[in-house]
């Protein structure tokens, strides 16, 4: 009886009895009614600006310290980011499980569940802060040997890594935030927070490395301040003017909730994880052709850093407008919202995509100038980025698919093409074509396979009624 006298209450404030709840709601992007492709557009333009201004980070890092510092401190910040991205991909994962369930409840407009899951979430990011810094400082030089960092690389990839992760805390909970705001329907506040901290970001870097000499380490602690600040603007934003408030003190576990996150967000940890892991098995093979492919290759990564954020955007637009609008059994907006933000996330990929293998010779001569690295960024570029319209598809069926509660589709479908198939390919083909150009087809054919598989599935599986075959829809 108790519980569900709280229900109704919580209800009532949903449906406008507070009017503070009701303005701050007013204020968020419902997904679930009006224009679909105006709603979309709106959602995810600050989401591509707020990915741009996170993307500065690393890349503000590779560009000050590669023209100030040189090939080895470049290669050690670029190489060390696909070991980073091993261990933080398994719990962003998780976060994005999180975003799904918040906003399928959200979207349904059940404001216990919401709470809930917001509070579960936040105390999760909280444990994962704290593994990952363990985890991080302990075994860096372990974990960067595994990659086979050279060792004229070695001692700036140990200190850039060590104090990377010495900020894990504030880097796991602006993500914890970020995906509870967006599951909300507002993605403007986290680009807000972003700009701040990123312009934070490059005057340390300028005062740490060019001023103060402090090399790459001086890099990775203005990351760590930049994120940290991130983090906090964020909390604030959700304790203080969110449309359902965190509270400090109700941060804990809720055993029901949590297992609903593990559930959502596990296969999208795995699918981060695999990626990474396929990842580091092409970074050990471009890491044996000397530190001018690294820092060729890696000069390369942190562009298509940059011309992979429109196809991030509407990936992530995608789960939160599937989640929001099946949760409200908005069935055919689902389906419609689906396909306008596939055709805008490939057209605007492929676009991107030419655009890079016209101007990659500047774009790589960014970074370094020697003509040995250019010449590897530049072949790794006009091999790959004509093919971004179909690394687009998949990622937007991904999306797609997370959002409508089959989060293990993608994960299977990363595992069989862009691992197993992947590392095979490398594996085999190196033996008898050893050239870094054999490497580097290694994505377009993956990302090939992917997209012919995630077509089939879409076409022939009944995606929109995921949520009420898998008994998870326990609404009214």
């Amino acid at each position: 009886m108790r519980m569900n006298v709280r229900i109704a209450r919580q209800r009532e404030i949903w449906y406008n009895a507070d009017e503070r709840v009701a303005e701050r709601m007013q204020k968020q992007q419902d997904l679930t009614t009006g224009s679909i492709w105006r709603k979309m557009v709106a959602f995810a333009v600050p989401i591509f600006f707020g990915n741009l201004f996170q993307q500065l980070y690393n890349t503000v890092d590779a560009l000050i310290v590669g023209n100030l510092e040189g090939q080895e401190a470049l290669a050690a910040v670029s190489s060390s980011g696909t070991m980073i991205f091993l261990i933080v991909g398994f719990f962003s994962g998780i976060f994005i499980g999180a975003g799904v369930v918040i906003a399928r409840y959200y979207g349904a407009k059940d404001v216990e569940r919401v709470e809930k899951a917001m509070h579960t979430d936040v105390a999760f990011g909280i444990a994962a802060g704290l593994i990952l810094t363990i985890v991080g400082v302990l075994l860096t030089p372990a974990l960067l040997r595994i990659i086979d960092t050279p060792e004229d690389v070695m001692p700036n990839s140990v200190a850039y890594f060590r104090m990377y992760f010495f900020g894990a805390m504030g880097m796991v909970l602006y993500n914890v935030c970020v995906g509870i705001m967006q599951a909300m329907g507002d993605s403007k506040h986290p680009l807000y927070s972003l700009i701040f901290s990123s312009v934070v970001n490059v005057m340390l870097d300028l005062l740490f490395v060019g001023k103060m000499g402090m090399g790459v380490s001086g890099a990775a602690l203005a990351t760590v301040i930049s994120q940290s600040l991130s983090a906090m603007m964020c909390l604030w934003r959700l304790m203080r003017k969110s449309p359902i408030l965190l509270r400090l003190r109700e941060i804990r576990f809720h055993r029901e909730m949590l297992e609903e996150i593990l559930r959502m967000g596990i296969p999208s940890g795995i699918q981060n994880s695999i990626i990474a892991l396929a990842n580091i098995v092409v970074q050990s093979n471009i890491n044996g052709f000397g530190k001018a492919a690294m820092a060729g290759c890696g000069s390369y990564s942190k562009i298509e850093g940059f011309a992979f954020l429109p196809v991030t955007c509407f990936a992530m637009a995608l789960s939160t407008f599937i989640s929001q609008n099946l949760g409200a059994k908005q069935y055919g907006r689902a389906k419609q919202g689906a396909a306008f933000g596939t055709i805008c996330g490939v057209l605007m990929a492929w676009a991107i995509g030419v655009a890079f293998f016209l101007f990659a010779p500047r774009l790589i001569a960014m970074f370094n100038g020697d003509p040995d690295v250019l010449a590897y960024g530049v072949r790794q570029a006009r091999t790959a980025s004509l093919f971004y319209g179909l690394l687009a598809f998949s990622h937007c069926a991904a999306g797609i698919l997370r959002g409508a509660g089959k989060s293990t589709v993608p994960m299977f479908v990363m595992l069989a093409c862009w691992c197993i198939i992947r590392i095979t390919y490398i594996t085999v083909a190196m033996r008898f074509f050893p050239y870094i150009q054999t490497i580097f087809w290694a994505y377009p054919i993956t990302w090939t396979q992917s997209s012919v598989v995630f077509s089939v599935y879409l076409w022939r599986s009944d995606w929109l009624h995921a949520f009420e075959r898998a008994g998870m829809q326990r609404f009214g």
